[in-house]
């Protein structure tokens, strides 16, 4: 009664094909996750808060003045973010409008109210390799186990027919998948361009500011000297604004309002985060293609690395049909092994090793059996496109 429980349960169950790698997932799902739930609560403090509060000591009414500031950006003034004493300087980056004269002096914050839809523009770039790597795939390795993926309740005749079926396919198709693996190649290469792109664009956007920004706040906060916080320089709380209005003369009069940025609390706290995060996916991804690079120029690394993966298959096994195979055959097998059971798959490569020794010539089904037999059951070729 048990057993049979224990069948339906892994029937029932919800599994989701893996059609990539771990650090390929940790592009396109964590890091789209982490983006858009930062994107969300930037959205939600920007649009249900006040994402500015400038000061009404000019007479400007505050709602004016807010908008005013919020579509003109606020600046700083880069010689005043050190000695904010509370009378000359009453804040990092904010003085008397006489303490300059030079404009280069002025630092412009105009990425302030785009940080929620720069977010969820990077969560989108961050999937486009998933989606790509999804359209090129086609669905070839859902269709390859989709066949024995309810094996827990097949009678033994139907589990041997397929099984069966799944070998002759694989040999059939041995040397035909190099296309199929370099497709996949391509993708992860192009989230490593992707994931370097965003740290240069995260950099032109916080005006030259996010390349070194890490490294800075670590040097801040393992520094025991008295020195300017970069995520204060970077995301100043508190900023100035010209606000122009015409004087009852008619003259233009330029009033300068203080206003409180209460978004970059969060926004420095994000990225921060997301400079470590992005360095790392970085890193990471590097290891993967270098790794690539090896596992396609031997083929003893491919066989060593798919058992080490696979320990329940043995190595004779994986040798005779990596030897026979290709990188493609490699990465295909892969694939199916980390979406079937264990002793499945062993079964499956002692089946097709059995073959290739037996008949290491023949690698195609008999004239006419193909067609119907792969039809029936689902395996039909997939070409690459």
């Amino acid at each position: 009664m048990l057993h049979v429980l224990g069948n339906l349960k892994k029937l029932f169950s919800i599994r989701r094909l893996s059609i990539d790698c771990f650090v390929f997932r940790l592009h396109h799902q964590l890091t789209v996750l982490v983006l858009v739930v930062f994107a969300v609560l930037v959205t939600t403090k920007q649009y249900v808060g006040d994402p500015i509060d400038c000061d009404r000591s000019s007479g400007v009414p505050a709602g004016v003045i807010n908008v005013y500031c919020w579509i003109h950006a606020t600046y700083s003034v880069k010689s005043l973010f050190a000695n904010a004493d509370g009378k000359r300087i009453v804040y990092p980056g904010v003085g008397n409008g006489a303490d300059f004269t030079d404009r280069k002096d002025v630092k412009y914050h105009k990425y302030y109210q785009w940080v929620c839809l720069v977010l969820f523009f990077q969560a989108l770039c961050f999937y486009v390799p998933r989606w790509l790597w999804k359209a090129w795939e086609g669905g070839r390795l859902k269709t390859l186990v989709q066949s024995l993926e309810y094996h827990v309740v097949l009678e033994p005749d139907a589990k041997r027919q397929r099984t069966d079926l799944l070998v002759r396919y694989l040999l059939s198709n041995l040397g035909s998948q190099d296309l199929y693996v370099w497709k996949y190649f391509t993708c992860e290469a192009l989230a490593l361009f992707n994931v370097v792109g965003q740290l240069f664009f995260i950099d032109v956007f916080l005006d030259g500011e996010f390349l070194t920004y890490g490294l800075e706040v670590l040097s801040f906060v393992s520094s025991d000297e008295d020195r300017v916080d970069p995520m204060v320089r970077v995301f100043p709380r508190v900023a100035k604004c010209h606000f122009h209005k015409f004087g009852s003369s008619g003259n233009v009069e330029t009033h300068d309002a203080v206003c409180v940025l209460p978004l970059n609390i969060v926004n420095e706290k994000i990225y921060v985060f997301l400079w470590f995060w992005f360095v790392l996916l970085a890193a990471l991804t590097v290891a993967l293609l270098i790794q690539r690079v090896l596992l396609a120029s031997s083929r003893a690394l491919r066989s060593r690395a798919l058992h080490y993966r696979f320990h329940m298959v043995p190595a004779k096994d994986l040798r005779q049909v990596l030897d026979s195979g290709s990188l493609g055959d490699w990465f295909l097998l892969y694939l199916m092994g980390q979406n079937m059971e264990a002793r499945t798959f062993a079964q499956v490569i002692a089946e097709l090793a059995d073959h290739l020794r037996e008949e290491p010539n023949q690698r195609t089904l008999p004239a006419g059996d193909q067609s119907s037999e792969k039809m029936k059951y689902g395996l039909v070729p997939v070409q690459d496109v």
